[in-house]
């Protein structure tokens, strides 16, 4: 082990993370000893062009071949390109960008070769977070959970809370911060909700050629199509018992739902269809949460912010507003990951993934 990481103390973490909404990548640097976070540090973000959106896109899906190795390309170029601008840091997260997701099928699959990574910036990488997990029965997702939980516990909450990350598949953890490890039985569940911006950024792009529906402009012009979303509502996976996860292309037939709908129908109907997914996912909270604190791109959504506040029965509100960074939450995440993965701590439990037992993912690179 790196004497700068060691067993104990802070470590100055860098964590990286591209995410299934394909706008680029995050970085951010955080200061924790695995456990608590100490510090947060400066944060970069790279946007992926429109033609490296194509490519990593034509990946989707697939497990090997053409297409995965030159998404893999471009992710690796995105992530050398942004992280080589960061001083003073002592470890990478590097998570990768996932392709294909199928935990009890062929597995799951992030690509981006830490390995490459460490030797070019010089720093151990820690990468691969979720094959370990799923090896051991887990749905190698979320794995943000266990940064919830520190998260909750920085921000001196004493009530159960719930963090929902918005991103393209939508993900809830459900924290009691009364527990001090986040692995300890009753401190957490986690689990995806449903599509969440993937569906809409796709019917953007299809029919408008824009990235995603900026500030929800378009759905706030249409109207519901009740029909298509009492028809998504019926889909199995929501009765399914949590833990549970998607991957991104897993309600692609979402969009064919509203294929007869104008565009602001269709957006507000795939807008209304995130936000029934969460309604449907709080039913399976242990306890109601205080307050459902929202991450990732859908919270700058006002429309879809809106449903929300109307169908859950708790307050709902940007994670900025108890002092965190929605926008890097997720970079943070797998700064925080990496560090418990270099020490041996657990990164995943069966609250959160379905794991047989707490088990820590991840592989050390080492430049």
């Amino acid at each position: 082990m790196n004497k700068a990481i060691g067993k104990t103390g802070p470590v100055v973490a860098l964590g990286a993370m591209s995410g299934t909404s394909l706008d680029g990548v995050d970085a951010a640097v955080l200061t924790t000893d695995g456990h608590q976070i100490l510090g947060f540090g400066p944060s970069g973000y790279r946007p992926y062009g429109p033609g490296e959106r194509a490519t990593i896109a034509a990946g989707f899906g697939k497990w090997s071949g053409d297409d995965v190795e030159a998404a893999a390309k471009v992710v690796e170029a995105a992530h050398l390109e942004l992280l080589a601008g960061f001083e003073g840091v002592e470890l990478i997260g590097f998570h990768g960008q996932t392709l294909a997701h199928a935990p009890r099928l062929q597995g799951t699959l992030q690509v981006g070769n830490g390995a490459a990574l460490a030797d070019v910036l010089g720093l151990p990488v820690v990468w691969d977070f979720r094959s370990a997990d799923v090896e051991l029965g887990g749905e190698g997702a979320p794995l943000a959970p266990f940064f919830h939980h520190a998260c909750a516990r920085w921000a001196k909450m004493d009530a159960p809370v719930a963090f929902l990350n918005l991103g393209g598949v939508g993900n809830l953890t459900w924290v009691d911060p009364a527990f001090e490890k986040p692995q300890a039985e009753g401190a957490l569940l986690a689990f995806d909700t449903g599509p969440a911006n993937a569906p809409v950024n796709d019917l953007m792009q299809s029919r408008l050629d824009l990235a995603f529906d900026e500030g929800g402009r378009i759905a706030a012009k249409g109207q519901v199509e009740q029909g298509a979303l009492e028809l998504f509502l019926a889909e199995p996976y929501f009765a399914k018992m949590p833990p549970k996860s998607l991957d991104r292309n897993d309600f692609a037939e979402m969009v064919a739902l509203v294929n007869e709908l104008s565009d602001a129908d269709a957006a507000a109907t795939l807008t209304a269809m995130c936000a029934a997914g969460v309604a449907e996912a709080m039913q399976h909270c242990p306890k109601p949460p205080t307050r459902v604190l929202v991450t990732g791109g859908g919270r700058n959504n006002p429309v879809l912010m809106q449903m929300l506040a109307v169908s859950l029965d708790c307050p709902v509100m940007p994670v900025e507003e108890i002092g965190l960074d929605g926008d890097m939450l997720e970079a943070q995440a797998f700064a925080y990951l990496a560090v418990r993965v270099a020490r041996g701590l657990p990164t995943s439990c069966p609250g959160t993934t379905g794991v047989r037992a707490a088990v820590g993912g991840g592989t050390v690179s080492w430049p």
